[in-house]
């Protein structure tokens, strides 16, 4: 195997290898290669048919720069760019044709992905013009700004990457790992940089702007102070996260808070959020979602207490994220890693027997089993497990609605969980950057010092600390807002992208009655105000 690969990579090397095995060879050939664009490619010539007639009718729009990398995004990246088309702006698809973003690919098939998402895309034109960043040039330097983002982020991406924060720089598979991340991302730094300051795109629309290239190019466009838009996707179909100009894996939701969290709750809104909650409690799905927020249903209060053995004592909850995750890189506050957090919090338990400490390990740990456990954090962090600390693992059958109900106070990293909690009215002490944090009903520590003297205080006073009754309530209308009015109507989600498009082909996205859905949306990825439909 390795033969193989130093051979491809000499054949790589040279000149017009790859196009004349392309050409003679290659291309017609069924792709035994994960970089599959076959599908779309056979799909194009009817959507650009459907796109043509409607886009020369359009009013011109915006230019746009559309990054997308790995081959599911490019998928769905061609049709998007497609509408926006449609609705006038002018789309450059800037593509990175990887499959393997923490494998080094030999040089050879490297140069036939190019080649492969040429011809892919090929019929995008005249509507969307391509390109390969593998084709650019790179500018000659960075700025320090820059160079400190490639740092950060390459760290990141070997976090996400082995779903642990502990990365050992003298172990020589974690640094190999780091290195290769930030090889590439200096070259998408640098091929970027040049791009944009060349060709001035007036925003960036970039998928989830915070990991991996995708975050490199959303750090380069802000560098420059080019608008620039990121989105990822929630639970239930037909719908999408965006943000302008922050990554939208931040969740900043200071905009909604703003426009409104101020206005009141009428009981059909309430009813809205107790339903969603009801069906997590309830291990359901809910709405157009097939994800099971819990593994096991309710049991009630009493019957978890007896099954964890929990006697008078108050309880405190503290909420686990899955260690790796997106949503929880670069949210450190006053600890250096939410390991670090979980690790001083529970040793700082272990002498508090006056109370009882649950830990609820996240039950999306079952998806990821190569994730580092938090249950193991704990271990590491207390050997001999005290009787009054319990741990509850990913795939034990306790629910965390049930957990909420018996809790005397909650502790939270970013998990939704802790927004739940204070929806309970329970003390939330917020030790992450997460979306509900200082909104007026958690605790929100800024230093050790902080967080161990807010632990002291609410301990020494739980009753006194309890949410009063327009603290709870303004947490269940930020939780509307959040749940229902964050997330924005769209057509594709990435997974399942196929389907939803024979839910939605172009040619009803682009109807009236698609339009009548979507068309915010769309305003809102080329960086349109946003607007609100009561």
């Amino acid at each position: 195997m390795a033969a193989k690969s130093s051979l491809k990579n000499f054949l790589g090397d040279l000149p017009f290898t790859a196009e004349i095995d392309w050409m003679l060879r290659s291309k017609n050939r069924p792709r035994k290669d994960h970089f599959n664009l076959d599908r779309l490619q056979k799909s194009l010539p009817a959507a650009r048919a459907v796109v043509e007639p409607i886009a020369k009718n359009a009013k011109r729009g915006k230019n746009v720069l559309f990054f997308a990398t790995l081959h599911y995004w490019i998928e769905q990246s061609a049709y998007l760019g497609l509408a926006l088309a449609g609705l006038g702006h002018k789309v450059t698809l800037l593509t990175l044709p990887y499959s393997e973003w923490h494998k080094q690919k030999d040089n050879f098939t490297q140069r036939q992905r190019i080649l492969h998402t040429r011809d892919a895309l090929s019929t995008l034109s005249p509507l969307i013009e391509h390109a390969s960043m593998l084709d650019l040039k790179p500018a000659s330097v960075l700025p320090d700004i820059l160079l400190a983002d490639i740092k950060e982020i390459s760290l990141w991406d070997v976090q996400y990457t082995l779903m642990r924060e502990e990365v050992d720089m003298n172990d020589a598979s974690d640094r190999a790992l780091y290195d290769l991340r930030i090889e590439r991302n200096t070259f998408a730094a640098k091929a970027a940089l040049e791009w944009m300051q060349t060709k001035k795109p007036d925003v960036v629309l970039i998928p989830n702007g915070l990991i991996l290239e995708m975050g490199i190019v959303f750090r380069v466009a802000r560098y420059l102070n080019i608008d620039a838009v990121t989105y990822e996707f929630n639970d239930q179909r037909e719908q999408i996260w965006l943000a302008q100009n922050s990554s939208i894996m931040k969740q900043d939701t200071d905009y909604f808070v703003k426009a409104r969290c101020h206005l009141p709750m009428t009981d059909e809104m309430f009813e809205r959020v107790a339903d969603l909650e009801n069906a997590r409690r309830g291990a359901r799905v809910w709405g157009k979602s097939k994800r099971l927020w819990q593994y096991v249903s309710s049991q009630g209060a009493q019957e978890t207490r007896k099954l964890l053995k929990l006697d008078d004592r108050p309880v405190v909850m503290l909420a686990a994220n899955v260690l790796g995750d997106s949503l929880t890189l670069g949210r450190d506050i006053f600890a250096a890693s939410m390991t670090e957090w979980i690790m001083k919090t529970v040793q700082y338990f272990a002498t508090r027997t006056d109370v009882q400490m649950v830990i609820r390990v996240h039950p999306g740990e079952k998806l990821v089993p190569q994730a580092k456990s938090m249950g193991t954090v704990v271990r590491e962090a207390l050997p001999e497990l005290p009787s009054h600390i319990h741990v509850i693992g990913a795939l034990d059958k306790i629910n965390t609605y049930d957990l909420i109900e018996i809790a005397d106070v909650g502790l939270a990293y970013t998990t939704t969980v802790g927004l739940e909690t204070a929806m309970n009215g329970r003390p939330v002490i917020s030790c992450g950057e997460t979306h509900y944090r200082k909104r007026g009903f958690t605790l929100d520590p800024n230093t050790w010092d902080e967080y161990y003297a807010t632990l002291e205080k609410v301990l020494a006073d739980i009753p006194g600390h309890q949410l009063n009754e327009k603290q709870t309530e303004f947490a269940w209308n930020y939780a509307y807002r959040f749940f229902f009015e964050y997330p924005r109507p769209f057509p594709w989600r990435l997974m399942n992208f196929w389907n939803d498009l024979e839910a939605w082909p172009l040619e009803k996205v682009l109807s009236e009655e698609g339009l009548a859905q979507f068309k915010d949306t769309f305003d809102f990825l080329v960086n349109e105000p946003f607007t609100w439909k009561n």
